[in-house]
Order: structure tokens, then sequence, then C-alpha cells
């Protein structure tokens, strides 16, 4: 069960709006009754093997096997795309138009665009178009090398831009040193990865062991 606290992580942030608020103004009502929902349902699905990372026994055991994607690690890995392109992308807007424009506006997107964008990967994700999501697990070498690429990026720059929000005044140029961060750090960890310099992003073999990872 070591992977069950991640999904609810990766769950537990989903509804966007939710999620704003609980940085914002702390834990909410709303919040406390979608985590305990999050936790139970993960919970029952853990138990059962049926998150990726918590199945009885490895799943995928050669990187480049044809085998079925089972529709719970279809479902996850969705989601967790889902939270990954929507936070950065609606965190970098929101930092850009504070910078071009001089005023924050970032509630306001949040609350018009989450869904929108949210949904539209969810939609990919159904159709099978995003890394890991897809039909069979074939491709799995490469696709992983993609996703935690994608979580060391947008989690290293998230987190720089928490503290930098919590630590450096609300003027102008705080916004633009912000801005300059974010973007740093996404462009540094992918070329990080892009190299394989970061845990789970080295290139793989055909037929290399997962045991070997």
């Amino acid at each position: 069960m070591a992977h069950w606290p991640i999904w609810i992580f990766v769950f537990g942030i989903a509804p966007g709006p939710l999620t704003f608020n609980l940085f914002e103004r702390g834990i909410e009502t709303p919040m406390i009754f979608w985590l305990g929902a999050v936790m139970l349902v993960t919970g029952i699905a853990g138990l059962r093997g049926r998150l990726p990372g918590v199945e009885p026994k490895p799943y995928i055991l050669r990187f480049t096997e044809d085998k079925p994607n089972p529709l719970y690690r279809r479902i996850c890995y969705t989601v967790a795309w889902s939270d990954l392109i929507s936070f950065a992308v609606l965190n970098l807007a929101g930092l850009s138009y504070a910078v071009f424009s001089g005023v924050w506006r970032l509630r306001q997107i949040y609350d018009s665009a989450y869904f929108p964008l949210a949904i539209a990967v969810w939609i990919c994700g159904a159709l099978g178009w995003l890394p890991r999501v897809r039909s069979s697990t074939r491709g799995e070498g490469t696709e992983r090398r993609y996703f935690y690429g994608a979580v060391w990026a947008v989690t290293a720059a998230e987190a720089v831009l928490g503290l930098l929000w919590k630590t450096l005044p609300r003027t102008h140029q705080a916004d633009i040193v912000k801005l300059g961060a974010f973007v740093s750090i996404l462009a540094g960890m992918g070329w990080l990865a892009r190299l394989g310099k970061l845990p789970r992003t080295r290139a793989i073999l055909p037929g290399e062991w997962t045991i070997s990872d």
C-alpha cells in the first residue's frame, strides 16, 4: 500500500477550484468531504489491487511487453496527467497575465478554465492519446519517461513557486522573478528528464526487466 498516498494526492487535488481554495483559505468542509470520499474509494481499490503500484504482483514485467492496459491504470494515469497539465498551464497563464498586465486574475482563470482544460485531458485519456493510458503496455519503456519527466518538472516548479509566493513581496518585480523561475525549472527539469538524469527517466533497452529500474 506504499503507493496509496500518491493516488490519494492525485485524486485529491483533481477538483482544481477546491484545491485553489485549500491553498488560499485553508481546508474547508467541501474539501474534507472530497478527501474522505477519495480515501474511501482509493482504499477499496488498493485493497483489491486496482491501483498502479498497489497490485499483488507487478503487472508489467518487461518494458516492451504487449499486454492489455487495465482500465484502472488508464483512469489513474489520465487523472494524473490532468493534474500535471492543468495546474502547470493555468499557473503559467496566471503568472504571465500578472507580469504583462500588472493585475492578478488567477482565481478567475481557475474558475473559468480549469474544468474545460481538465475535461479535455480526460477525453484524450479516454481515447488513448496520452502516455501510459493506451490500450496496450507495449510503449511503457518510453511512455514512462514522459510521465515521470512531467512529474519531476511540474512538482519542482510548483514547489518553488509556492515558496516564492510565500516569501517574496507582492510587487511586479517579484512576479517577474516567479514567472522566470517557474519557466526555468520546467525547462531545466524537462531537459534533465530527456537526458535520463532523473529517476525513472533513463532510456530503456528492448525487453529489459522492470526490476532493473
